[in-house]
């Protein structure tokens, strides 16, 4: 079984290109940085994260087109895809990307800094009134003459 589910942080904005013919689909390319779980040197020399190429294609690269902007925590699921070419060098370059089936945003919408024109419904909690009897600590007065036997905590 092939299958990769990984969350990280755009380390730029995604890259799109059309294809060519009868119906052209979108193509984007990211990078994600994707932290590494475990120990970390004291001074910082070790690399932390790890850089993941992905490639969504269609309506998954135009979904990333639209909304995924560098700095935001996503979170996909794919499958891992390794290939190789020859540069103009002569030398022979191995390549690793993950082929994007699903994506979807690890964070709410103004947590990545950015945070401005990106959909998906989330908006951010309305501070909840203080109840009427509120002190200023969050809890309410008790009348005087109230037995605690009438309370539903003890």
């Amino acid at each position: 079984m092939n299958r990769v589910i990984l969350m990280g942080r755009l380390t730029r904005d995604p890259e799109v290109r059309y294809s060519q013919g009868e119906r052209s689909m979108a193509i984007a390319r990211y990078t994600l940085a994707v932290d590494r779980r475990g120990r970390r040197s004291q001074d910082g020399s070790e690399q932390t994260a790890d850089f993941i190429n992905c490639v969504a294609f269609d309506r998954a690269g135009e979904f990333a087109e639209k909304y995924f902007r560098q700095g935001m925590r996503v979170l996909i699921s794919g499958r891992i895809q390794t290939g190789s070419y020859t540069n103009r060098e002569g030398q022979k370059v191995y390549t690793t990307d993950i082929i994007v089936d699903d994506q979807e945003f690890a964070d709410g919408k103004n947590a990545s800094g950015g945070g401005q024109g990106y959909g998906g419904g989330y908006q951010q909690p309305a501070s909840r009134p203080e109840p009427s009897g509120a002190i200023g600590d969050g809890f309410m007065n008790i009348p005087d003459g109230v037995d605690d036997e009438g309370l539903p905590f003890n």
